[in-house]
């Protein structure tokens, strides 16, 4: 996994991991603790839901972790403007379409198709990636592939 990331991605992917490892650990445990009094653990569904929220939330540790160690992080300070990069702004053209839209270039983790807000890991946004403003790239999708033309960088 290698996933490009903003600094205030990973600082609330940390702020996350912090409050899984201390406070979610302990309160699963205390629910764990308090469903295992109630008697026999095998026919007991708030101890087996405790351990499915320890799981849950074991998985999801893991996840954060391996999202932290192998996340390379942009200083958006140092984008260039001039092309496409996570925060860019565009109108651009699906030439096949012939439709308009604007579209933002976003990380992973601030990823909103419905606002058309692209993850720059996808196929459109490595396409559109370092592009700029008059250029049209070829967009591999699983599907088929499209045509789009960047109109203008805002």
């Amino acid at each position: 996994m290698h996933n490009t990331l903003t600094e205030e991605n990973m600082k609330k992917l940390q702020e996350e991991l912090e409050y899984r490892l201390t406070v979610k650990r302990a309160e699963i445990a205390k629910e764990k603790m308090e469903a295992a009094a109630h008697g026999d653990r095998s026919e007991n569904a708030e101890y087996k839901e405790a351990c499915a929220n320890y799981r849950e939330n074991d998985n999801r540790i893991q996840y954060l972790m391996n999202m932290i160690s192998t996340a390379t992080v942009v200083d958006e300070s140092k984008i260039d403007r001039s092309v496409m990069a996570i925060g860019s702004r565009a109108r651009v053209k699906f030439v096949e379409d012939d439709e308009e839209t604007i579209i933002t270039l976003v990380t992973t983790l601030d990823l909103d198709p419905e606002n058309m807000c692209i993850s720059i890991e996808s196929d459109l946004g490595k396409a559109l990636s370092g592009k700029k403003a008059g250029d049209i790239v070829e967009v591999n999708a699983p599907e088929d592939n499209y045509r789009v033309e960047i109109l203008e960088i805002l």
